[in-house]
């Protein structure tokens, strides 16, 4: 998200479109909040479309966001 805030996991939301025009069930979307970024492919009404890591320069929020998100995904009913 730092120097490329513009387009931060732009991957991501290219990834879900593809999956989500094959009819594809999406659980997992995350807040944006806590994010320095000013536009991303990832973002659908205002939330990420699943877990956004930044290991540069986030990376001690990592641990507490992915306990978070398994915690989220758990309750949306996804198996693991």
């Amino acid at each position: 998200q730092e120097g490329y805030g513009d387009n931060y996991c732009d991957a991501a939301g290219e990834l879900y479109d593809l999956f989500e025009a094959k009819g594809c069930k999406m659980l997992g979307l995350t807040s944006t909040d806590g994010y320095n970024h000013s536009d991303s492919k990832a973002e659908r009404d205002g939330k990420f479309v699943g877990l956004m890591m930044d290991e540069d320069n986030q990376y001690d929020l990592s641990e507490d966001r992915a306990k978070a998100w398994v915690e989220q995904l758990k309750s949306e009913g996804f198996a693991f």
